[in-house]
């Protein structure tokens, strides 16, 4: 399945790079099992949203590796990207930007037809690829605008997607500057959170990964900075890490994390047996 990253430390400014490119199931190691895009977002010195985006697998995109050991920001999202939805294309890989926020998601969301009758020609515009990810955040960015305000635009948008529409599975992250929200719907796939209290570097972390028996990668210090940590999978050893629950959306203003749960279960829920072939190998 699609891989998910997102990190905020609410306010300074710092690198990325132990979680891209270090850390034993950094961003750059899970690529190697998703291949079909990758993309890196943050803000810019003007608290504008900046990302870039390749259809190719991080560890082959020379882009995200200068990047991800230079780029300096106080929120990040970046995504591997294994295509389920849309080919591998620049225009479908995430994150997606609409309206200064930043999008990714890991899921199937069916009936995009009928997904894409509850939008206006002033939301169809926003958008330049064909995933089920960006119709979905070009809807939610829709009822973020009806509602003027973030959190009760994204909570409609989902309620109403799943009370109508075939939902697989919709892990989100959504941020704006020095904000990030975290989605874990329903429980098909994990999203972990991290919150460390680091006052100074980190020690060098291991793990031996679940995906090559035997293979323990160590890993270089994180930077002496608090900060929360958003995954689709634990990325080191960390004690710390703490798996969302169903249904549970985190909503990190800063650093300070409340969790809401305000979804029912999906009213048309999908099982793997009614995905195709290449929606369920891009689940796995």
């Amino acid at each position: 399945m699609c891989r998910l990253f997102g990190m905020t430390t609410g306010g300074p400014r710092v690198h990325a790079t132990f979680w891209l490119l270090d850390a034993p199931e950094s961003l750059e190691f899970q690529s190697r099992r998703m291949p079909d895009g990758t993309g890196l977002g943050w803000f810019s010195l003007g608290e504008e949203p900046v990302r870039d985006r390749a259809p190719i697998a991080a560890f082959q995109d020379a882009d995200f590796n200068a990047e991800a050991r230079n780029i300096v920001s106080h929120t990040f999202m970046s995504h591997v990207r294994y295509a389920s939805t849309g080919a591998p294309d620049v225009h479908n890989s995430h994150p997606f930007v609409m309206d200064d926020r930043l999008f990714a998601h890991n899921g199937v969301v069916r009936g995009l037809d009928g997904l894409g009758s509850w939008l206006t020609d002033v939301d169809r515009a926003l958008m330049q690829g064909q995933t089920d990810s960006e119709l979905v955040f070009a809807y939610v960015t829709a009822e973020i605008r009806r509602h003027g305000d973030t959190t009760a635009g994204l909570v409609a948008a989902v309620r109403r997607i799943a009370a109508e529409l075939p939902v697989f599975a919709l892990n989100v992250l959504l941020a704006e500057s020095r904000r990030l929200w975290a989605l874990r719907y329903p429980d098909t796939h994990e999203l972990w959170v991290l919150t460390p209290t680091l006052e100074k570097p980190g020690p060098a972390r291991h793990l031996a990964s679940d995906h090559e028996p035997g293979q323990v990668r160590v890993a270089a210090h994180r930077e002496a900075c608090p900060a929360v940590v958003i995954a689709s999978e634990r990325m080191d050893d960390d004690p710390g890490w703490r798996l969302l629950a169903p249904g549970e959306l985190l909503i990190l203003d800063g650093l300070r994390a409340t969790s809401a749960f305000p979804f029912d279960a999906p009213a048309h829920p999908l099982t793997v047996a009614d995905l195709s072939p290449a929606e369920s190998t891009s689940q796995v």
